[in-house]
């Protein structure tokens, strides 16, 4: 998981997410891989809690947190991905006037989740039926947030699912929100902001508010893996 990280083109993913808010990264994760980690929703041992989505009035369709200790293929992926974002995110809050930074190694940032009082893990499946959705939100969970996160979709659309597209929206200040539908293949992930980012604007650099949702699912059965960085209270 290590190489397969490091190999992936950080640059690009940098542009697009400076200029999109988000970036796709196509076949991340086989074929195989995606129906395992699908499979594992059906084993709740994995997990420390279940949330039906429509109790909570965040949408319909419901979602799991793993329990540490994490499998290890999403305990890898989740290293893995924290250091080049961490990167990325540090840039960032210096370009918005942020005092916060983040240490390269996700070791060193999780002791400062845990030593706040956040030490539930935050990685999650995701399983939609016809019908549902969820909506608008931000994955804060706590004072200590990274800013980016990942979701890797499980399932193929046309073929298990039809529907149910990951949507981004961010809110300019004195300006009508934009939306960005995210086109994802089974196994294709996708990093996007947890709050906000930057925008370059004719007068310098502003604050940009992020959402990130899924539409109505239309038919089928829909999985995806959520990677946040940060864990939670």
């Amino acid at each position: 998981m290590a190489e397969r990280c490091a190999a992936l083109d950080w640059d690009g993913i940098g542009a697009d997410l400076d200029a999109w808010g988000c970036a796709v990264v196509p076949g991340f994760f086989s074929v195989e891989e995606c129906t395992r980690l699908a499979a594992a929703y059906a084993k709740p041992e994995l997990f420390r809690s279940r949330v039906v989505m429509e109790g909570h009035g965040f949408g319909k369709g419901e979602y799991q947190y793993f329990a540490y200790p994490l499998p290890a293929p999403i305990a890898r992926l989740r290293a893995a991905l924290y250091a080049p974002l961490a990167r990325i995110a540090n840039r960032w809050h210096d370009a918005m006037g942020l005092d916060v930074r983040f240490p390269l190694a996700h070791a060193d940032f999780l002791t400062r989740c845990h030593a706040a009082g956040q030490l539930r893990p935050t990685p999650l499946l995701l399983q939609y039926q016809a019908g549902d959705y969820n909506c608008l939100h931000q994955d804060l969970y706590g004072e200590h947030v990274f800013p980016l996160q990942a979701a890797v979709l499980l399932s193929a659309p046309g073929t298990d699912f039809a529907g149910g597209e990951f949507v981004l929206t961010e809110q300019r200040p004195r300006m009508q929100s934009r939306a960005e539908v995210v086109p994802l293949g089974q196994g294709g992930m996708v990093i996007f902001p947890v709050h906000h980012r930057p925008v370059n604007g004719t007068r310098g650099v502003y604050r940009v508010n992020m959402r990130h949702g899924v539409s109505r699912l239309r038919a089928g059965a829909r999985h995806t893996l959520g990677i946040i960085l940060h864990d939670g209270d």
